[in-house]
């Protein structure tokens, strides 16, 4: 059995940083937090080994992708290190995996919960994906259901494990803190959190999961972004359309448009002199 863990930084377990102090390279509690987002990388690994898993691949999916040292990592896990990442936060997975994990998890942007954005920062206002309001979560499920691969549980905050509810009740989610307002929190302890993300993983992978159904059809994403200058530079990429002065659009398959967003943010870096936060 093959899994994937993809690992974000804003719904460790005790990180709640009012100044990107917890999450964020030279932040005073930086080292702290890295740390921390070791231990529950770690409790996820050793629940998917004694599910049984063979292999482990974790993607570094947070900020500059830098974050986990290679020696604090549970030796049954690979590390996927460092940026530029064209599939972002699911560099590596591919249809040949069994099941992905999605750990230190943050709601989307506008919502009230620990360090909520989406992708990056103040930049982007609303991601939407056919239609319904997305985030990282939303856009992150959609592309490994589109390559066939279950994601089968979540940690993050309780923001984050409502929003993963919502968009599919069939995840497991491990609530790690409750969001008190964006950048305070009341937290669960850290070694019963990392028990609970351990017995997690283990239960929802006894017996192996079952993959998704082929997605139907090429879904629309749209973007609405704070600066109007971002969507009229994106409208010389073929395919992108507008919807309104502040919020493009586009049309096709998944993992393909995941991909493409990838450039946009590229894009309003470029134009925004705000690096992607993610």
């Amino acid at each position: 059995m093959r899994i994937h863990i993809s690992v974000d930084m804003e719904g460790i377990t005790g990180l709640v940083d009012r100044d990107r102090d917890d999450v964020q390279p030279g932040g005073r509690d930086y080292e702290r937090g890295r740390s921390m987002m070791a231990e529950d990388v770690n409790a996820a690994v050793r629940g998917a080994v004694a599910a049984g898993a063979t292999e482990v691949l974790v993607n570094d999916a947070h900020g500059p992708m830098r974050n986990l040292l290679p020696e604090a990592l549970h030796p049954a896990a690979r590390l996927v290190r460092g940026k530029p990442k064209k599939m972002l936060m699911l560099k590596g997975l591919t249809a040949e995996y069994d099941a992905a994990i999605c750990v230190g998890c943050h709601s989307r942007a506008g919502a009230l919960g620990i360090l909520s954005h989406s992708f990056m920062g103040h930049e982007i206002e609303d991601i939407w994906l056919d239609g319904r309001p997305a985030g990282e979560i939303g856009l992150a499920h959609a592309t490994a259901a589109a390559l066939g691969v279950p994601v089968v549980a979540l940690t993050g905050d309780d923001a984050a494990c409502a929003e993963m509810t919502a968009w599919d009740e069939s995840v497991a989610t491990v609530l790690v803190k409750y969001a008190r307002d964006r950048f305070a929190a009341e937290l669960r302890p850290a070694e019963e959190a990392r028990r609970a993300i351990e017995e997690a993983v283990t239960g929802v992978l006894s017996p192996a999961p079952k993959r998704p159904a082929a997605p139907e059809g090429e879904p629309a994403l749209a973007v609405r972004w704070q600066s109007a200058s971002v969507p009229a530079v994106l409208l010389g990429i073929p395919g992108v359309t507008a919807v309104d002065s502040r919020t493009d659009r586009a049309r096709g398959p998944l993992p393909a448009l995941y991909r493409q967003f990838g450039v946009w943010m590229r894009v309003a870096s470029s134009l925004t002199n705000q690096p992607p936060y993610c």
